[in-house]
């Protein structure tokens, strides 16, 4: 390719701020797509979709090809988010069934769950790099760029109306979307710098603690994870996800804090069967070995479910938090088996095809 944006270019991202901005001039507000980040450069015949972090995605993704050598210019650089929309909203699970080593697996799942993919900002239009050009300018850019485009590729929904921005921001959390994002209009494009703003919804959750997992630097000295869990309709303790992200004096804290409950926890651990090497190798443990987890050692450490701890986290993709869950406080007052499933807040999914077409 012989374009002015050269692939690789890290997109620019988003800090994480508590509230929508109330400076209406000044900002763009855009809904949050929970997807796969997406750079896509295009030099006549030859196409490259690019990751956050600068790899090919286009094996993975065959379908969106043809719909992007029809509908884009025949050089530009746009930049944007690959999603699998269903009728219950944005499916993230789907999305990672993709990123698989089998090109016929691949094909079969473009055919049953085809992706989509959302654009909201422009690079390169032509002979026009739009690098240092304000983001007010590269929006209209990017509208007439995509003014006729049909599914399944898309131009996200922006406005300055911070109503609207609110209603999107809980309207359309129950579709999978992952909150507002805030633009500044007189921007560059920040390759790798933070200089847009997030706004993301955020609940609390009481869990059982299950297990752990040391920090990478620490083994039998910092406590890296702990292993979460809930309770089903059939009283049966499902792994929900991990909590993370502590301070080294915590991590060696939680080391201490957590060492008599290791005592015989795996005599009626409700993961027993999770311990064992058979199911380590076939990653049926809580976050086993998976095309994800990139040869990282995933070995977990039992503990006697009878901790609750108050988690902060996101969003549920199916019976699981979606992303990283944040340590509250320690629940003593809470009986391990009050932690249920049915404690957390259902949000009901919302028309999402409002703002996302249907294929024609």
């Amino acid at each position: 390719m012989s374009l002015l944006a050269q692939a690789p270019v890290l997109p620019m991202l988003a800090k994480r701020v508590d509230s929508i901005p109330e400076d209406t001039q000044h900002w763009s507000f855009e809904p949050k797509w929970d997807g796969f980040r997406a750079l896509v450069f295009r030099d006549g015949d030859e196409l490259l979709i690019q990751s956050r972090d600068g790899k090919p995605l286009d094996r993975y993704f065959p379908e969106l090809r043809e719909p992007l050598l029809q509908q884009l210019p025949q050089r530009c650089v746009l930049d944007g988010e690959v999603v699998i929309a269903t009728k219950y909203g944005l499916d993230f699970d789907l999305l990672s069934l993709r990123i698989h080593p089998a090109a016929s697996r691949v094909k079969m799942l473009a055919q049953q769950t085809p992706a989509s993919i959302v654009f909201f900002d422009i690079l390169q239009d032509g002979d026009h790099q739009l690098h240092d050009v304000p983001f007010r300018e590269r929006r209209a850019r990017l509208e007439q760029v995509l003014a006729n485009a049909n599914p399944p590729i898309h131009l996200t929904p922006a406005t300055q109306d911070r109503s609207i921005a609110e209603d999107w921001f809980t309207r359309f959390e129950g579709a999978g979307l992952d909150g507002v994002i805030a633009k500044p209009l007189e921007g560059a494009y920040t390759p790798d710098k933070r200089t847009m703003l997030k706004v993301k919804h955020e609940r609390d959750c009481d869990c059982v603690v299950a297990g752990f997992r040391w920090h990478k630097d620490g083994e039998n000295v910092a406590v890296g994870s702990l292993l979460l869990g809930l309770y089903d309709d059939a009283d049966a303790l499902q792994h929900v996800g991990v909590c993370a992200s502590f301070t080294a004096a915590k991590r060696k804290e939680l080391t201490q804090f957590l060492e008599p409950y290791r005592e015989d926890a795996l005599t009626h651990h409700p993961w027993k069967n999770w311990a064992d090497a058979a199911a380590q190798a076939g990653g049926r443990m809580p976050g086993g070995q998976s095309r994800w987890s990139g040869g990282k050692d995933l070995s977990w450490v039992p503990v006697r479910p009878e901790l609750v701890v108050e988690v902060a986290y996101e969003h549920m993709q199916g019976d699981r938090f979606r992303h990283l869950a944040h340590f509250r406080r320690w629940r003593p007052d809470k009986a391990p088996k009050d932690c249920t499933y049915a404690q957390l807040e259902t949000v009901p999914a919302a028309e999402l095809m409002q703002i996302f077409p249907e294929r024609t």
